[in-house]
């Protein structure tokens, strides 16, 4: 008897640590969706209004700047001047930004461990405008892509180098997945996709420069796309500072330093895509003289019925800043 009742004690006391623990556990998660809730607020209406506003316009300019080149591919239905590695390589890019974007912002358990670990007084680094962005930057990119597909190309194609880098870059991105699901380190995961997507932002555009600097000329490539990326660029970095000042805190640029590289980059290759396209290698349609002579004189045609009278072609040519010459014969009847 005395041994049963010293065998229930201990069941006792094991559930009621057992049942202590499990409470502290909720009560300390409780404390911390509370502590996030209350930390993550703005200290100044007119600053959470501006940031909006930045953000809305980053928005904006993203997304409107994949039309242009789209627009241009449709009017032209050609591609050619538009770097195909770019394109893979920026496809790859958004892809796994809205990998990154959509699970900070929607995942309750990311935003845990981001909270965790940068202060629960911090606001997550993804708005709104960030997902939906991301969004419209897949779709776009895959008709672009899709564009390449089916209108005329020339010569060119997908280097062997962009498709090793994507193969290399999603064989990373599942590794990191085998590794985070075990130990559910989801912010450590997500983070992963976050790198890609800025190591795709570093080299993306190196293709399109070097492919412009060979052919002396930005023909086929939309600048309408860099100013409005530009403009994009330069209010994100203010949508971030922002927030910053209102927080008083500078967490948000290295909490999400993929943003902010995201920014910085961007910036940067938009003046030098500027810069070629309206100082080094400015559009000009310059047409040569026509000129008789001959090599543009033949005879293509002498009339059984009329033995005075030939057709003579002559031959214009009128070459493009770029490097294209077209072509173009006039037929003229001559009689005697």
């Amino acid at each position: 008897m005395e041994y049963e009742l010293r065998r229930l004690r201990g069941q006792y006391s094991f559930f009621s640590i057992h049942s202590y623990m499990t409470l502290a556990l909720v009560e300390e998660e409780e404390r911390e969706s509370e502590m996030a809730g209350q930390g993550s607020s703005w200290n100044s209406t007119p600053l959470q209004v501006l940031h909006d506003v930045l953000g809305w316009i980053a928005f904006a300019s993203w997304s409107i700047s994949f039309y242009p080149q789209v627009i241009l591919n449709f009017r032209r239905k050609s591609v050619v001047g538009l770097n195909f590695d770019f394109v893979v390589l920026n496809l790859t890019k958004h892809s796994s930004y809205l990998i990154y974007n959509a699970s900070v912002f929607f995942s309750s358990a990311v935003q845990r461990q981001y909270h965790q670990k940068f202060g629960f007084d911090q606001m997550i680094p993804v708005a709104a405008n960030d997902v939906a962005f991301s969004i419209h930057a897949v779709l776009l990119t895959a008709i672009t892509l899709f564009q390449i597909a089916i209108y005329e190309r020339g010569h060119q194609k997908i280097s062997r180098t962009a498709t090793a880098i994507v193969i290399v870059a999603w064989l990373a991105a599942a590794v990191c997945v085998f590794v985070a699901v075990p130990h559910h380190k989801w912010l450590w995961l997500v983070s992963c996709f976050n790198t890609v997507q800025v190591v795709m932002t570093v080299i993306k555009y190196i293709p399109q420069a070097v492919m412009n600097f060979k052919r002396k000329s930005t023909i086929g490539w939309s600048i309408g796309n860099i100013l409005l990326d530009l403009l994009g660029g330069v209010t994100n970095y203010a949508q971030m500072a922002v927030q910053s000042i209102d927080q008083k805190s500078w967490v948000n640029f290295y909490g999400n330093i993929g943003k902010t590289l995201l920014s910085l980059v961007s910036i940067f290759f938009d003046i030098l895509f500027i810069l070629q396209h309206y100082v080094l290698y400015p559009s000009k349609e310059k047409a040569l003289p026509p000129k008789l002579d001959a090599v543009s004189k033949e005879r293509i045609l002498k009339s059984s019925e009329n033995a005075h009278s030939d057709n003579v072609r002559h031959k214009f040519i009128f070459e493009h800043s770029s490097g294209v010459k077209r072509v173009s014969y006039l037929d003229v009847v001559k009689f005697d």
